[in-house]
């Protein structure tokens, strides 16, 4: 918070010309004695801040030193604050909308209420999520380790992973550390995580940032074909984009996509019922009517 606190004070200096500490005080509801002591911080830092007692006194940046205000524009403003809204969005809390109230004092209007960009990250998990991410976030900030099980298609396991970045890709929150199991940098999706906790401290080692490429991490082993009905547009246009099929002469819809195991096509291709035939590769096509046979005599009725 205090960091937060020191980002706040330092742009409303920028922004105005004069501020008063209980003006400050006041804005981040803290005392007095408290604004000083992030006023001495700023100094050490090297801010060259000057303070002014008595009537029509303050405090203020030198103004050899003043950053030009008009540094961030309006719509410059407003793409960080649909940011940090999205941010909202998953805890369900104002903390960062608050932040950015804080960021934006004395802007003169960069920031209104007719913001047109809305993103929310928040998950139909609402219960099991929001702990998990404030649990991982204050695990990195203090360098401890985190630890749980998870469940994976290949295995159920115990790890131990030094964390080092959120993330959210694919519609989906993933943590990326060092998993001590593995010795490896390795990416653990959370909602496959169960009593996660944290663990002891760690040193922190040099980490880079995941390659995210969906070929790297789904790669392709399977290259198929698919026949759909034409009312399945719309959820192939939805899903591949409207370039990864084409239209047959009797209108019926040929897509053809890559895939990294069978089970992804098999599941996938299911839940298209009778609306979609598995044309290649041929083994697949075999794998699949065995499992419709199996489920037909699984539902078939006495």
């Amino acid at each position: 918070m205090k960091m937060e606190r020191l980002i706040g004070i330092l742009s409303i200096l920028l922004q105005r010309e004069k501020v008063t500490a209980p003006e400050l005080a006041e804005q981040f509801e803290v005392s007095r004695r408290t604004i000083q002591r992030d006023i001495e911080s700023l100094c050490r830092a090297g801010i060259p801040i000057a303070t002014v007692q008595g009537a029509g006194g303050g405090i203020s940046i030198m103004e050899g030193y003043r950053v030009d205000r008009t540094v961030l524009t309006a719509p410059e403003m407003q793409a960080i604050l649909a940011g940090l809204r999205s941010l909202d969005s998953v805890s369900g809390t104002r903390r960062y909308a608050q932040l950015m109230e804080k960021l934006s004092a004395g802007t003169g209007g960069l920031v209104n209420g007719g913001a047109h960009m809305l993103i929310d990250l928040s998950s139909w998990y609402k219960t099991s999520l929001p702990p998990k991410i404030e649990l991982i976030q204050g695990a990195i900030e203090q360098h401890r380790t985190i630890r749980f099980p998870y469940f994976s298609p290949k295995e159920e396991s115990v790890r131990t992973v030094e964390p080092y970045y959120l993330l959210f890709h694919w519609s989906t929150w993933y943590v990326w550390g060092w998993c001590q199991t593995r010795e490896d940098f390795r990416l653990f999706k959370l909602n496959r995580m169960t009593e996660l906790s944290t663990g002891e401290p760690f040193t922190p080692r040099p980490a880079l940032l995941p390659n995210l490429e969906p070929e790297r991490v789904f790669p392709v082993k399977y290259q198929v074909t698919v026949r759909f009905d034409p009312t399945c547009r719309w959820r192939l246009v939805e899903e591949y984009g409207a370039d990864r099929f084409t239209v047959e002469p009797d209108g019926r819809l040929r897509f053809t996509g890559g895939f990294p195991d069978a089970d992804s096509v098999l599941s996938w291709v299911l839940t298209f019922g009778d609306k979609a035939e598995l044309l290649e590769p041929e083994e697949l096509r075999e794998q699949l009517g065995d499992l419709i046979k199996t489920l037909a005599q699984r539902y078939r009725r006495n």
